[in-house]
């Protein structure tokens, strides 16, 4: 079993290295995952994770108090607003409009909700 947490960690950290270049694949929580998978399976590598230079701070602010930095919070509104604003100019059908805009603003109130870093 620890071999399947030790690849799925692994995978997770390659889609969180891949979100840094692509802007609608989140890093941080394929990041967070890892730690999770990691600490199942790897005590150096999860200790890797959490001692890293751009990620490590964001893991252990959610690991010991569920926090999301501020500047975090504002690049994911910008990034939700974003994506609604596409939706909007390829003229999607209001249905469809009308989930993403509820499944959206779900996200960012439980997003603002969170304690910060």
């Amino acid at each position: 079993m620890r071999a399947v947490w030790l690849i799925s960690g692994l995978i997770c950290v390659g889609l969180g290295m891949a979100g840094i270049f692509l802007p609608l694949l989140p890093t941080v929580p394929f990041m967070l995952l890892a730690a999770f998978c990691f600490a199942r399976s790897s005590e150096r590598l999860h200790n890797w994770l959490l001692m890293h230079p751009r990620f490590g701070h964001h893991i252990v602010d959610w690991q010991e108090r569920g926090a999301i930095t501020r500047r975090v919070k504002w690049i994911a509104t910008v990034s939700i607003l974003a994506t609604f604003a596409i939706s909007l100019a390829l003229d999607l059908r209001p249905l469809v409009l009308g989930i993403q805009a509820v499944t959206l603003g779900c996200v960012l109130l439980f997003i603002w909700s969170r304690p910060e870093g």
